[in-house]
């Protein structure tokens, strides 16, 4: 008898076709004028995006990805792909591994119809987002629950969430991390994507949110769904895996746009901060993106190392993103399993070991 299979729906943020400027048009217009991304009325949100944001932006958006554009297309892309085949390789033929992308392509609705086109025994939805954003995640299972609305038949489907400090995500930035932090440096900092401070008042349902000084710093039940205190408690996880004393890393929020009051302190800020303490050498992780990409590479990988030598500093190395890293792979693949409840799977036992020999050999 044919045994049913588990779907797993990666899904990341989302790249242009090309570094065209007529495809980073599209995209960022597809993209700035999602209601979850910004908040605002819809005529608002249309005038402010189409008349103003995009207009003034596309251009220079488009000539920092064609530096980062490789012969194979987008990073962002090429990196998914790769962890798409490497986790299918890994958990084998039992399960189903699909890609797609918030927006533009590949599609959520393409995807969908890749996955349903098997007997499935349960679909989950995973979002490359290790902490809850409802301008990421939400948007995402939004725009799943968007495509089953007019379907017949709905699968068992199961949304994850958040993974911000799961063990095998922080045991993954171990591992990419370790042959840079083999290096010298003065200081490691984390910068994570940042977010309007309206879109964390707006989900805070126990009245917690900017009352107390660093509310954030601490995970508790009041603020469970806060995007902030999810991304603190990955720094913190990692840094204690590192061993690193309170004054030997920083945390930071990068990415904003516009003028509204965004989370602080701002990645820009605090790399001013840093060089007028002494920091000469630092090391930058970005925690709250699973594959490399614009923000990553170009933005801390060439703007902000440019922006730290200016200052005066003579290093900023980026710790690159998980990618297709075997440790995540694997991690991944257990974080997976926990979610169809299945804590032994029959995995592909090829790929699987040597998978295993290849961490062993990068954990050692």
């Amino acid at each position: 008898m044919k045994r049913s299979k588990i779907g797993v729906l990666l899904i990341n943020l989302g790249t242009p076709d090309s570094p065209s400027n007529r495809d980073v048009y599209k995209y960022l217009i597809e993209f700035l004028t999602d209601k979850r991304v910004i908040t605002s009325s819809w005529i608002l949100r249309q005038i402010l995006v189409r008349g103003f944001i995009v207009p003034r932006r596309y251009k220079q958006s488009a000539a920092s990805y064609r530096a980062i554009w490789t012969k194979n297309g987008s990073p962002l892309l090429t990196h998914g792909q790769n962890l798409t085949k490497a986790l299918q390789d890994y958990l084998g033929e039992n399960f189903v591994i699909e890609l797609a992308m918030r927006y533009q392509n590949p599609s959520i609705k393409k995807a969908l119809k890749n996955i349903l086109e098997y007997d499935l025994e349960k679909l989950i939805i995973f979002p490359l987002f290790p902490q809850y954003a409802s301008a990421t995640t939400g948007s995402v299972h939004e725009k799943v629950m968007d495509y089953f609305k007019n379907e017949q038949v709905i699968p068992n489907i199961t949304f994850v969430e958040q993974y911000a400090a799961h063990p095998a995500l922080i045991d993954s930035f171990i591992a990419v991390s370790k042959e840079k932090l083999q290096n010298h440096y003065d200081h490691i900092l984390f910068s994570f994507h940042g977010l309007p401070k309206s879109h964390l008042t707006s989900l805070d349902k126990k009245n917690h949110c900017f009352k107390k000084t660093n509310c954030c710093q601490t995970l508790c039940t009041d603020n469970a769904k806060c995007y902030s205190a999810q991304c603190y408690s990955t720094a913190f996880a990692i840094a204690n895996q590192l061993n690193l004393s309170k004054d030997d890393y920083s945390i930071s929020f990068q990415s904003r746009l516009g003028k509204e009051p965004w989370l602080e302190p701002y990645t820009t800020n605090t790399i001013k901060d840093l060089v007028s303490i002494g920091k000469k050498k630092i090391a930058v992780f970005c925690p709250s993106f699973i594959c490399d990409c614009l923000e990553t590479t170009f933005e801390i990988g060439v703007e902000y190392q440019e922006e730290f030598k200016k200052l005066g500093g003579e290093v900023l190395d980026l710790i690159p993103g998980l990618n297709d890293h075997p440790v995540w792979v694997s991690g991944l693949a257990n974080i997976i399993k926990e979610y169809a409840g299945q804590c032994e799977v029959a995995l592909n036992p090829t790929y699987s070991s040597a998978c295993q020999r290849e961490i062993d050999h990068i954990l050692a």
